[in-house]
């Protein structure tokens, strides 16, 4: 079945060691930080997280503290997440970039962890946290190598919906299966990224619809290649097949149905033109393969052969 509760928590811990602790519980989740209590006696803190999917889902509560990711050159790829953070209870105060955000209950930040930041939170906080690895951003189309924090509202609106869902998925993980959990996660990370696109940030750069445009591109300029596939697409576009496939189902066809469909299109107008080629050099020069495939395909699609085209646009004869 799904995924099962995992808890890190300092409690019962000798105050020397629960910083370590921390450090090393917030390693296994997305990269190492360093972790300063702020003068208090000791570090409370609690995480339980599920994973579904690559995603990672949080509840993280802590007792006052710094969190702070430095510059470490040659090490960026030491910290390939994103954050969608969820701030429930205390307030925190977040920094990136000379760029400052506040965070009180019902406030959403999202944010590269990869660059260097710090969170400081005065006293206890609660969070609920999405970790996403940068290659499920790429996979939709955002190729932005940095990705700058946005502090969005999860009280209303499309920022509430997403926090509603997430908490219903953390909720219902352990009961998934494999197969369910990545429908679960791909609702998820396209929820969460509704209201970036509604706010207008940089994580929206060649969103879905402008990836469909550019493979729409891409497959026209192609259609002569016999070799035209899938693989070749999505890897002139940068995302995955499946993906790809989503992009193309969404409008209520497959790929190959796309590519198909508008071969035999331009067959057609050949055909009609009739610039003195015979049937098999049009459907070879739109790559096809087979005669008879493609007049097989041609009568599905048209409902007519292709012969019946030649003759009604030959000159008649007198």
């Amino acid at each position: 079945m799904g995924s099962s509760v995992h808890t890190l928590s300092t409690f019962g811990l000798a105050p020397k060691k629960q910083v370590q602790f921390w450090t090393d519980a917030l390693t296994e989740l997305c990269g190492q930080f360093d972790i300063d209590p702020l003068d208090a006696p000791s570090l409370q803190g609690q995480i339980n997280y599920k994973t579904v999917s690559r995603l990672k889902l949080c509840q993280i509560e802590v007792s006052q503290h710094r969190l702070a990711h430095a510059a470490s050159p040659g090490k960026s790829g030491d910290h390939p997440y994103v954050k969608i953070l969820f701030q429930t209870h205390g307030i925190s105060h977040f920094e990136q970039d000379g760029r400052r955000f506040d965070l009180a209950p019902g406030d959403c930040l999202a944010y590269d962890v990869s660059c260097p930041h710090s969170i400081v939170s005065p006293s206890l906080t609660r969070h609920e946290v999405v970790v996403v690895p940068k290659e499920v951003l790429t996979e939709r189309g955002f190729h932005s190598a940095k990705l700058p924090a946005c502090k969005l509202s999860a009280r209303s609106g499309t920022g509430r919906i997403a926090h509603d869902f997430m908490q219903a998925a953390f909720g219902e993980a352990a009961l998934l299966s494999p197969q369910t959990a990545l429908g679960v996660a791909d609702t998820l990370i396209d929820l969460l990224l509704l209201p970036l696109r509604e706010a207008g940030t940089t994580f929206d750069r060649g969103g879905p619809l402008a990836l469909y445009v550019r493979a729409q591109a891409f497959i026209n300029e192609h259609l002569r290649d016999p070799d035209l596939s899938i693989d070749q697409i999505s890897a002139e576009l940068g995302c995955t097949k499946r993906y790809l496939h989503m992009l193309f189902s969404e409008r209520g066809m497959t790929v190959s149905d796309y590519i198909w469909q508008a071969r035999l299109q331009h067959c057609r107008q050949e055909l009609e033109a009739h610039g003195g080629k015979t049937i098999t050099d049009v459907a070879f020069s739109w790559g096809f393969s087979s005669s008879s495939h493609f007049s097989r395909v041609f009568r599905k699609f048209f409902g007519i052969v292709p012969s019946s085209i030649l003759h009604k646009s030959s000159p008649r004869s007198v």
